[in-house]
């Protein structure tokens, strides 16, 4: 038997946490919820919750105002602990996120819809399945 992938949400949303959690849980997934100004005031050593817990893929969400946020999640994808793992981009804006970062970058948008949170869930399959990006 396999072990469980592990996927982390880093999301300040609640019901958007829990709608994506319980999705992911039902799809087979070990599920940690790390909040995003936790992250930028280091109430949690969270390179230590990274690396104790070891998503596979995290759920990332890029939230208002959307530049300073996205060049705070390009400095965290760069950390030690966050190398090699894949990231699933959510925004709950997509146009003022692509104009931001550009068009390239796959991102989705989650409003709450079942549709919107099924993207997510394939797109986190999809992530499983690939090779580490780094």
């Amino acid at each position: 038997m396999s072990e469980p992938i592990v996927v982390a949400i880093v999301n300040t949303n609640p019901d958007l946490v829990r709608l994506l959690r319980v999705n992911l849980e039902s799809a087979g997934y070990i599920v940690i919820v790390i909040h995003i100004e936790d992250i930028k005031t280091a109430a949690g050593d969270v390179e230590a919750i990274i690396v104790r817990h070891n998503p596979r893929v995290i759920i990332y969400d890029i939230v208002p105002p959307y530049d300073v946020n996205w060049r705070f999640f390009d400095h965290l994808r760069c950390t030690e602990a966050f190398e090699g793992r894949h990231f699933v981009l959510t925004t709950v804006n997509i146009s003022q996120v692509q104009r931001i970062v550009g068009k390239d970058s796959v991102v989705y948008e989650v409003v709450g819809e079942a549709s919107d949170i099924q993207q997510v869930v394939r797109a986190v399959k999809e992530a499983t399945r690939a090779r580490s990006t780094r």
